[in-house]
């Protein structure tokens, strides 16, 4: 399934698409962050986090820009470098 099909689930509110999402991009997300954070616990949030913003705003991702996987990685790199500062 392409990043604009998925995003065009997202948007329309379709829960699977979430779980596609994460199916495929979920523990490379979850990897970056442990690297980032070095901690599970820290890990963890964060990939919640990515996850739910990518729910709650489907349409902050513009798959004209980049892959999803890609918009996914940075928002965890930012997510996780809030939770170093802590």
């Amino acid at each position: 399934m392409s990043d604009m099909d998925l995003c065009a689930r997202l948007t329309a509110g379709d829960l699977d698409a979430l779980a596609d999402a994460y199916d495929q991009h979920g523990p490379y997300v979850y990897g970056v962050a442990v690297k980032v954070t070095g901690s599970q616990a820290y890990a963890e949030e964060v990939t919640q986090d990515v996850f739910t913003a990518l729910w709650e705003r489907p349409l902050s991702y513009d798959p004209s820009l980049g892959s999803l996987r890609g918009w996914l990685v940075s928002r965890a790199l930012h997510e996780s470098a809030l939770r170093t500062k802590v």
